[in-house]
């Protein structure tokens, strides 16, 4: 079986963005030679996300504004931020949106549906980040 690595690094402009990087995980993919087998992407930083879904605008800045609902950026009364923190909200935003994804590899190009697409999203950004990309398979 092989295995293959790479570490990406993202630096938001804004606190709050969301990223496509399907076309460099799929760049990543053909690096690795891997024919059959899984890509894992992770994001390696408690305030951001990788996921899958749709590249469409309309529905980035409704995922912005859903988080924000359910996670504001302006709560006084976060325990997280009693600490001297302030980003508890970009915690919570992460753990609805998740860690990773794990994408089948068919044919050495991600298996994904037409309309999938892979995020980085970043919950407490303007400073640089990893996401992890690892690829196994024959």
């Amino acid at each position: 079986m092989k295995s293959y690595t790479e570490h990406l690094t993202f630096h938001t402009k804004k606190k709050i963005e969301f990223i496509n990087i399907t076309d460099t995980v799929e760049h990543i993919v053909k690096k690795s030679k891997v024919k059959e087998g899984l890509c894992l992407v992770n994001a390696m930083h408690i305030t951001a996300s990788v996921f899958v879904n749709d590249e469409e605008d309309g529905l980035k800045n409704d995922f912005i504004q859903w988080l924000e609902r359910l996670a504001p950026q302006e709560i006084l009364t976060y325990r997280h931020n009693l600490t001297g923190e302030d980003n508890a909200h970009a915690h919570l935003k992460r753990t609805i949106m998740g860690r990773e994804t794990v994408v089948a590899v068919t044919g050495g190009t991600l298996d994904l549906g037409p309309w999938e697409q892979v995020f980085y999203g970043e919950f407490d950004g303007e400073r640089p980040k990893r996401v992890l990309v690892k690829v196994i398979g024959e």
